[in-house]
């Protein structure tokens, strides 16, 4: 494998992992309604284990109100189950053939306990970005030992690596910093 090729899987990698955190940071309640909210919940249903996106219509209609509409109307108890089970703090109500799910206004001290959460999943992330570096070094070393690449090509490489890292953890931070400010604004 080349350096190239070495280099371009980590940022593959470490790109991959940034969109991860972004779908898990999206997830996490705000004083506002999202479908990112709920989308990625899983649903039994049909005997197997779905998502909600796949079962249900979720729409915004008002900033504090998510409007989940079943495109069969049996899963309707399912998909309240699952975001009652999903402990999101929402109280699902049904309204004929839709759930509706009204958001209240969140306390400061919950506003704390999803900044701790928020910051446990971007360190989650760095981590995961810091065992591609790791992996990434470790091709390296094997090249180099197999005598494919030369020492001065190693040591350029593992600078470009570590400043892929440094871009994607900086990345990560900035998708953290918005994610809690969005969290505390009241």
């Amino acid at each position: 494998m080349s350096i190239d090729d070495i280099l371009l899987e980590a940022e593959d990698k470490m790109a991959k992992t940034e969109q991860v955190v972004v779908r898990e940071l999206a997830g996490v309640r705000t004083g506002k309604a999202s479908p990112a909210l709920v989308e990625n919940l899983m649903v039994e249903a049909y005997g197997a284990q779905m998502r909600l996106r796949e079962l249900a219509g979720i729409t915004c209609p008002e900033p504090r109100l998510l409007v989940i509409s079943p495109w069969d109307a049996t899963n309707l108890h399912p998909i309240e189950k699952a975001i009652q089970k999903a402990n999101l703090g929402l109280n699902p109500a049904i309204d004929k053939k839709v759930i509706r799910l009204v958001f209240p206004e969140l306390s400061g001290e919950r506003r704390q306990e999803f900044v701790k959460l928020v910051r446990k999943m971007a360190e989650d992330g760095r981590v995961a970005i810091r065992h591609v570096r790791r992996d990434a070094m470790e091709a390296l070393k094997k090249e180099v030992k197999a005598g494919h690449v030369g020492e001065d090509d190693e040591k350029h490489a593992e600078k470009e690596l570590q400043k892929l890292t440094d871009e994607y953890i900086a990345k990560i931070d900035q998708h953290l910093a918005h994610k809690e400010k969005e969290i505390l604004t009241v």
